[in-house]
């Protein structure tokens, strides 16, 4: 067994305390933080691709006539499976992000279509899926916002003195985050489109009496 020197020893502690008072344990806490948030984003999502297939199916058994939109679902959810997200990958967690607003986007225009079949609204596994699928969504939107307060917690801290010294020393770098979805509808103002309606037609002047 080696023994260290005493000035071996000083050394060491004298790194310790420089490491711990620059922030290095802060970072590693941090980071261990997001990580964490990330997973919990993956297993709701995870959740909600579970929950698709058993949908998809009692939805057909009442209308199977409604084959685009039940497509659509079904594709959506094949193309988020097939992503191997990178989370510390700004161009993958983009991808990601994406196929995940797009399979939303065919949930909702399903959840549309069951509106037009009674039967299928009263149906009991029907409604238990409905449920569970409204809870997911929460926990989504829960467990993404924790998940982007997170990064911002730890993108700041980072870039901060004399945190970025430490940071740049051991390779931790700046994380992206989610971008805001429909950004762009978000940024412009909203246009309303009346389509063909044609103008209200002008009220007759009331005549006037005979003098």
């Amino acid at each position: 067994m080696r023994i260290l020197s005493p000035m071996r020893i000083v050394l060491i502690a004298l790194l310790a305390a420089l490491l711990s008072g620059c922030g290095y344990n802060e970072i590693q806490q941090k980071d261990e933080a997001v990580k964490a948030g990330w997973s919990e984003v993956l297993n709701q999502y995870k959740r909600r691709a579970d929950l698709i297939p058993n949908l998809v199916q009692t939805v057909k058994g009442y209308a199977a006539h409604e084959q685009q939109v039940l497509t659509q679902v079904t594709e959506a959810r094949a193309k988020v499976s097939q992503i191997n997200v990178k989370a510390d990958d700004a161009a993958s967690l983009a991808q990601f992000q994406k196929a995940q607003g797009d399979l939303s986007q065919a949930l909702s225009r399903l959840m549309v279509v069951t509106e037009n079949y009674p039967n299928l609204k009263a149906d009991q596994q029907f409604i238990g899926l409905q449920t569970q699928l409204e809870g997911t969504e929460n926990r989504i939107t829960v467990a993404r916002g924790r998940y982007i307060q997170l990064v911002q917690d730890y993108n700041t801290y980072i870039r901060s003195f004399p945190q970025v010294v430490i940071a740049k020393i051991f390779g931790y770098a700046v994380k992206p985050n989610f971008a805001v979805e429909n950004e762009a509808q978000i940024q412009n103002a909203p246009s309303v489109d009346f389509g063909n309606s044609q103008p209200p037609a002008q009220q007759a002047p009331a005549p006037q009496p005979a003098n």
